[in-house]
C-alpha cells in the first residue's frame, strides 16, 4: 500500500483536523455538510390552521394500504381533545390505520409511545405548546426516535408547535427578542416559526437567525406546508413559506417568500447559510493572478470531443505512461455511467481509473487515494457542477487534484468539469442551470484562480448571463467557451484548440454600468468580450491575444 498521500488522509480522518489546500478559494473550509443528500423519509411542517389537502394526499400515498399513523398530542393543552380533532381530519381524508394514546404519560404510558414509534409508518405531532411538547418527552430517546422513523423512510408531520419543535434552537416566547430553548433537530440548520402572518412573528424570526449564524429561518402561514423529501421541499397550501438568511460582512438579510408550489433546495439553503457564517465572499478572489502555478488544465466548452483536444490531454498526462483518473460525479450516483470516456477507450495509455466515491468517508477509501497519489491526470465529466461540490468539499480530494497539478499533471474537463476549474461557480444552483450565482455553490475548485467559466457559450447565446457575473465580481476574469473547443491554460496563458471560440471578459469592459442596463442579448454582448478563435492564444494577465 502506498504511504504518502494515504497515509496523510488517514490521519487527517482519525484526527478531525481541516487539511490546508493550496487553492485560496478553499484556504477556509466551511463547517461540514456531510448529508448533502439531505434527510431520509418525508417531513411535513405545517404552519398551523388546517392541513392542506396535499398533505393527505402525500400521507395516503406514503402509507398505501398497511401503514399506521401516529398521533402525538401532547403539544395541547386537552391531548384527548387535540388527539380527536387530528383522527377526525385523518378520517375524513380516507385515513384510517390512526393510533392514539389511551394510556397516562407515566413511565409506562411513555414506554408504550415509544414502542409505537418504533412501528409505526408516520407520527403526526400536534400544535399548541412547544414547551410542553418538548417537557412531556424530556429525558426519552423522542428525538432519536423520531429521527430512526425518518432513516427508515417512515414521514413525519408537525403541525404548528409540532412544526416549531423540529428545529434545534426552537423559539420559545418572545416578540424582538425571543427566548429560545433546544428542539429535537430533525429539520437540520433551519429555525421554524409557525403561524407566520402574526405581525411579531417575522421580527422574532430574523432576531433568533441573527443570533445564531449558519441557520436560517422558515416562517409558514396558517394553512401552509413544506413537504421535505431528501433535501427538496415544496410549498403546498394556500399560503405562503419565508426563508430568512441573516445579514453577514458582504451581503444583506435576505427575506425570500416561497408561494405555494414553488420548490426550494434546502441543501442550497443551508450551505448559503453557513457561507455567510464564514464571511468569505466568494466573489473575493485571493489569487494574486489569473495563472496555473504548475502543471496545465484543459477546460473544455461542452459538446462533441474533437480529436485535438483528446490528444493534447494524453499528451499532457504523459502520454503512453499516463496514468488517468477519471471523475464522472457530476451526474447523481444512480445515474452515473461507470465507463471509461469514449475518447480514452483507444487511448494507448498506462491506466484509466473510473472513481465514483463521494463524501468523506468514501473518498478516504484506499481505492481513491492510491489512484489519485500516483495520477498524472484527471478527467471531470459532465452534469451538474454543484455534484463535485457535494462529492468533495470537506475531503482530502481536494487537496489530491492540487497534488496533481502540482506535480506537473492535467486536469481537464467538459462542460460542468470545465466550469467546476474555476474559482467562482457559475450555473450552480440545484434546481436547475440558469441560475448564475446560487448562494451557497458558488465556490468552485480554483484550479484557474480567480475566474468564472461558463460553457456552451455561443451556441446557447450565454453571453449576456457571465456579463452579470463579472458586473457583480469585476476582480474575476469571465470566461466563456463554445462548445467543441477548449483552452490549454499554462502559466498565464491560454491556448484555444478545437473548433470555435473562447470568450474572455474583464471587469474594467463593464465599469460605470448599472445592472438594469447590461445587454441582454448575444448579439449586444459579444462586444463585451474578448475572442480568441481556435490555434489563437492569450495572455491571462493582460488579455493580449496572439493572432492565430
Amino acid at each position: 500500500m502506498r504511504s504518502g498521500l494515504l497515509i496523510w488522509s488517514l490521519l487527517l480522518a482519525i484526527s478531525g483536523s481541516s487539511p490546508v489546500f493550496h487553492s485560496t478559494a478553499w484556504s477556509e473550509e466551511l463547517p461540514a455538510l456531510e448529508d448533502f443528500d439531505g434527510i431520509g423519509g418525508t417531513i411535513v411542517a405545517i404552519g398551523g390552521g388546517t392541513p392542506p389537502v396535499e398533505v393527505a394526499d402525500q400521507l395516503r400515498e406514503h402509507l398505501r394500504d398497511d401503514g399506521d399513523v401516529l398521533i402525538l398530542p401532547d403539544a395541547a393543552q386537552d391531548p384527548l381533545l387535540a388527539s380527536e380533532e387530528v383522527n377526525n381530519w385523518l378520517r375524513s381524508q380516507n385515513i384510517t390505520r390512526v393510533l392514539t394514546r389511551t394510556l397516562p404519560l407515566d413511565d409506562a404510558g411513555r414506554a408504550r409511545v415509544l414502542a409505537d414509534v418504533r412501528t409505526a409508518s408516520a407520527v403526526y405531532l400536534c400544535g399548541d405548546s412547544r414547551s410542553r411538547l418538548i417537557q412531556a418527552w424530556s429525558g426519552t430517546p423522542m428525538a432519536q426516535e423520531l429521527q430512526q422513523l425518518l432513516q427508515r423512510g417512515g414521514m413525519l408531520i408537525g403541525q404548528s408547535a409540532g412544526a416549531a419543535v423540529l428545529s434545534r434552537n426552537m423559539i420559545a416566547s418572545g416578540t424582538t427578542e425571543p427566548a429560545l430553548e433546544p428542539g429535537w433537530g430533525l429539520l437540520p440548520d433551519t429555525i421554524v416559526e409557525e403561524n407566520f402572518s402574526e405581525p411579531s412573528r417575522l421580527e422574532r424570526s430574523r432576531a433568533a437567525v441573527s443570533r445564531h449564524p449558519g441557520t436560517l429561518g422558515l416562517g409558514l402561514n396558517e394553512n401552509t406546508a413544506i413537504i421535505l423529501r431528501g433535501r427538496q421541499f415544496q410549498v403546498v397550501g394556500t399560503g405562503r413559506a419565508t426563508v430568512i438568511l441573516g445579514a453577514c460582512s458582504y451581503r444583506p438579510e435576505e427575506i425570500l417568500p416561497l408561494e405555494s408550489g414553488e420548490r426550494a433546495d434546502l441543501t442550497q439553503l443551508r450551505r448559503a447559510a453557513r457561507q455567510r457564517m464564514s464571511e468569505t465572499d466568494p466573489g473575493i478572489t485571493q489569487a494574486a493572478a489569473v495563472q496555473v502555478p504548475s502543471g496545465a488544465l484543459i477546460i473544455v466548452g461542452g459538446g462533441i470531443m474533437p480529436r485535438d483536444v483528446a490528444e493534447r490531454f494524453v499528451e499532457l498526462a504523459g502520454g503512453s505512461q499516463a496514468r488517468i483518473v477519471v471523475l464522472p460525479t457530476a451526474t447523481p450516483r444512480d445515474q452515473t455511467d461507470l465507463r471509461v470516456p469514449g475518447f480514452l477507450q483507444s487511448a494507448s495509455v498506462q491506466r484509466v481509473t473510473v472513481l465514483n466515491q463521494r463524501g468523506k468517508s468514501e473518498v478516504l477509501s484506499p481505492e481513491f487515494l492510491e489512484a489519485l497519489e500516483d495520477a498524472t491526470g484527471i478527467w471531470f465529466g459532465g452534469g451538474r457542477q454543484w455534484n463535485f461540490v457535494d462529492a468533495y468539499e470537506n475531503t482530502p480530494a481536494i487537496a489530491a487534484f492540487q497534488q496533481v497539478l502540482s506535480r506537473g499533471g492535467v486536469i481537464a474537463g467538459s462542460s460542468a468539469g470545465a466550469t467546476i476549474q474555476g474559482e467562482f461557480l457559475v450555473r450552480g444552483h440545484p434546481l436547475g442551470n440558469t441560475v448564475m450565482m446560487a448562494e451557497g455553490y458558488e465556490r468552485g475548485f480554483a484550479f484557474l484562480p480567480g475566474s468564472a467559466i461558463d460553457q456552451h457559450f455561443a451556441q446557447r447565446q450565454r453571453e449576456p448571463d457571465l456579463l452579470a457575473v463579472i458586473h457583480r465580481h469585476p476582480g474575476l476574469l469571465g470566461i466563456g467557451l463554445d462548445e467543441g473547443t477548449a483552452i490549454v491554460v499554462r502559466q498565464g496563458r491560454a491556448d484555444v484548440i478545437g473548433l470555435h471560440s473562447a470568450h474572455f471578459l474583464a471587469g474594467q469592459r463593464l465599469a460605470g454600468i448599472p445592472a438594469e442596463s447590461l445587454p441582454v442579448t448575444a448579439a449586444e454582448a459579444k462586444s463585451f468580450y474578448v475572442t480568441v478563435p481556435t490555434g489563437g492564444s492569450i495572455n491571462l494577465q493582460t488579455l493580449t491575444p496572439d493572432s492565430p
